[in-house]
């Protein structure tokens, strides 16, 4: 407790905290609104949503590892700042654009390309701000309030998205999530003297680029678990931007069904940060590993449970451990990665990760149309089980161990 008075008492860490909270109370609703103000806009469609949330993946993945060279170039806290603030403000004109009841599939695109490639500098540059605000000893239970304290926001974003949406509509929801975005960047901006610009080199970007690449390769580990989360991230994100909507407009009763499904997996992240300040793993990643077997039976409950509440529970569990993986994976990341290598890798480590999100979304709703709903949730449950179980016979992760434990 001590220790986390201490990191408390930092006044760039209470910056930063806040912007984290500000921005995740918007992300709370953001995904929820845009799902439903696609479905519910004239001419909107699964097809449609599916292929605008999957643009911004692979905007991400095409541009990813040239935000890490970025983000360790210019310095990781500014990037990550004036990404945040140029995304909000796209993300706002086309909150504003819903108000008219269409808006243009080429401004959708646009609008969230835009994001998918703020989003990918933005990313490897959040990897460095926390190790530039606490010490090293620091660093677990520092990554795992941040995520604690901003899953609490999420966890009201979504409930009080959902009532939003419900009463006035998606629009409204998508202004107060992009302005977040803003408000947010804005204070992380104060920050940006804390992480400087490399030294300039005669080094080109590519080099930057194959150097990061490099480094990357050589952690067996991280490759194996990047590798293999491809496809637990195709799954989560087809149900969380495609499929989970779909059933509950169909099954049970549209968006406040959906709302509390989402909201009871961020309870679940809230828990899994608690988790993450007390737990040290001996071997993290097959502490990990095991607990992802948590996605399979959730899929399982979505394909064949008729209550919400049962849902939401298995919801509950698959958020908590994909709230260790954030704490525990980040940590593990920042200490055994050289520090300026870090942005790099975790460009890496995110393109890789997302890498089948974009195939996932946009072929979500065309294969439930041809399977149904039930054989898809079926079939992901399966692929999950077997993707886990190929990662976890892998020495390299099964006895990975922290090179020194906080």
């Amino acid at each position: 407790m001590s220790s986390l008075r201490a990191i408390l008492a930092r006044r760039n860490f209470q910056r930063f905290l806040a912007a984290r909270l500000i921005s995740n109370f918007g992300n709370g609703m953001g995904t929820i609104a845009l799902a439903f103000a696609i479905l519910h806009m004239r001419g909107g469609s699964a097809t449609e949503l599916g292929i605008v949330v999957g643009s911004t993946s692979l905007a991400f993945l095409i541009l990813s590892p040239f935000g890490g060279v970025i983000a360790d170039r210019y310095g990781r806290i500014r990037m990550a700042a004036i990404t945040d603030i140029w995304g909000g403000v796209v993300l706002l004109a086309q909150a504003i654009w819903f108000s008219t009841g269409h808006v243009p599939f080429w401004f959708l695109l646009f609008a969230q390309i835009n994001f998918g490639a703020m989003w990918a500098i933005f990313w490897p540059s959040l990897a460095g701000v926390v190790p530039a605000l606490v010490e090293e000893d620091q660093l677990m239970s520092s990554n795992a309030l941040n995520q604690m304290t901003s899953n609490l926001m999420l966890i009201l974003g979504s409930t009080i998205g959902g009532a939003i949406i419900a009463t006035r509509g998606s629009t409204a929801a998508l202004i107060i999530d992009s302005s977040t975005f803003i408000i947010s960047g804005s204070i992380v901006l104060t920050l940006r003297h804390l992480t400087f610009s490399a030294p300039v080199t005669e080094n080109s970007m590519i080099d930057d680029l194959l150097h990061g690449w490099k480094v990357f390769l050589s952690f067996r580990w991280i490759v194996i678990i990047v590798a293999g989360f491809s496809s637990i991230i195709m799954c989560w994100s087809a149900v969380d931007s495609v499929l989970g909507p779909l059933l509950s407009i169909k099954k049970f009763h549209g968006a406040s069904s959906w709302a509390m499904i989402v909201a009871a997996e961020f309870v679940g992240y809230l828990a899994g940060s608690a988790i993450a300040l007390k737990v040290r793993p001996k071997y993290p990643m097959r502490f990990l590993l095991l607990g992802t077997y948590g996605i399979c039976f959730y899929l399982i409950a979505l394909a064949t449970s008729n209550s919400v509440w049962l849902i939401a529970i298995f919801a509950f569990f698959f958020g908590m451990n994909f709230d260790l993986w954030g704490a525990i994976w980040s940590t593990a990341l920042q200490r055994e990665v050289p520090k300026e290598s870090l942005s790099r890798v975790s460009a890496f480590d995110g393109m890789g990760s997302l890498l089948t999100r974009p195939i996932g979304v946009a072929l979500a709703a065309p294969l439930a149309g041809a399977i149904g709903l039930r054989s898809t949730f079926l079939w992901m449950a399966v692929l999950s089980a077997v993707v886990v179980t190929g990662m976890l016979a892998f020495p390299a992760v099964w006895k990975m161990q922290l090179s020194e434990n906080s």
